[in-house]
């Protein structure tokens, strides 16, 4: 009998919801909270613990997390790590997608994840584990155990999985050859065919399409307009008052400069995870250029600047919630009568 350890969140793994997120992991044996959906449905295989970690706490201390769960599988380390699903939650999904890559190289063994296809862990390990692909959230539950059972099982029994529209896996963007009855020739002509006839057919070849954004109208005369400063460069106040997170952020503030002409060093700082912030918080400017923004300003050579700093963090953020986050901020500055915007990132 093989064995099974299931990793969750604080929420999946009932222990509360976001005032626990901070708690570090733990080890409880058998399955607990959402792990029973995968209990006695694995073949040849038993779960012999849950791993339950706040999502805070590991998106904040990765090493640290990580290190605590070494300490805890290294006593019965099993044969498979199954993580979430975690859908498009973004701490929780990194949480998942990092462990299991961590386990897998660490201990050898598999390891599986569920992941909506946006959420940011996707394109940053789906290269290295299987990831199944879910649906955005936990109304997608039944499906997502479903196809994860199902890959768990074929891995299990030592058969792999074979391609991602089989087995339900987001591609790792290998190649592999097939063997085919007819050359590529002829099926080109087939799918072709098919198309002009109306008829359903498949490419082999998939490409991805993205929204077509259209940009805005030039400024006419920026000595006329009001201009607003949005960052997702994770610039806050020093001590990260209202706890924008590091990466995977799913909200934003709002900080008021008005009077201030330059955002000082010691009074701002980068919280952002995916760059070195040494030289951003020697000089907060570098990132946000309030500085240089006033002195036109004061030139007249810049109408006005809107009265608040929009931060936020873009660090592995989605798209789903990178465009929410858009519409709400555009929704806030029309509003107010901006006219236009400059967003620096980092």
């Amino acid at each position: 009998m093989k064995k099974v350890v299931i990793y969750t969140n604080q929420f999946f793994g009932q222990i509360g919801g976001e005032d626990k997120a901070g708690m570090k992991p733990k080890f409880e044996e058998g399955a607990i909270g959402a792990a029973n959906l995968y209990k006695d449905k694995l073949e040849n295989a038993e779960i012999i613990g849950t791993i339950i970690c706040g999502d805070n706490y590991y998106a904040e201390n990765m090493e640290e997390a990580k290190s605590t769960i070494y300490n805890l599988l290294d006593k019965n380390i099993p044969d498979m790590l199954i993580a979430g699903p975690a859908f498009n939650a973004g701490r929780f999904g990194i949480a998942c997608a990092d462990l299991c890559t961590a386990a897998a190289e660490r201990y050898d063994i598999l390891t599986l994840t569920g992941l909506y296809i946006e959420n940011p862990a996707v394109e940053i390990y789906r290269k290295r584990i299987y990831i199944i692909e879910t649906g955005k959230s936990a109304a997608d539950m039944k499906k997502a155990i479903h196809r994860m059972l199902q890959a768990a099982n074929k891995l299990l029994a030592g058969k792999g999985l074979t391609s991602p529209e089989e087995d339900s896996y987001i591609p790792k963007g290998k190649r592999a050859n097939v063997f085919k009855d007819k050359t590529g020739a002829e099926r080109a002509l087939d799918m072709l065919v098919a198309k002009l006839s109306g008829k359903e057919y498949k490419t082999e070849v998939p490409i991805p399409t993205y929204e077509t954004v259209i940009p805005a109208e030039p400024v006419p005369d920026i000595s006329k307009i009001k201009l607003a400063i949005i960052t997702s460069g994770g610039m806050v106040p020093k001590g990260n008052p209202d706890h924008i997170p590091a990466a995977t952020a799913k909200f934003y503030k709002r900080y008021d400069i008005r009077g201030v002409d330059a955002l000082q060093k010691g009074k701002f700082e980068s919280v952002h995870a995916g760059y070195d912030p040494v030289y951003a918080n020697d000089n907060p400017n570098r990132v946000v250029p309030l500085d240089l923004l006033r002195e036109l300003e004061k030139r007249g050579e810049l109408g006005s600047l809107y009265d608040y700093l929009i931060v936020t963090s873009g660090n592995s953020t989605s798209v789903a919630d990178a465009t929410r986050m858009g519409k709400e901020i555009a929704a806030e500055l029309k509003t107010a009568g901006v006219d236009a915007v400059i967003m620096t990132s980092t």
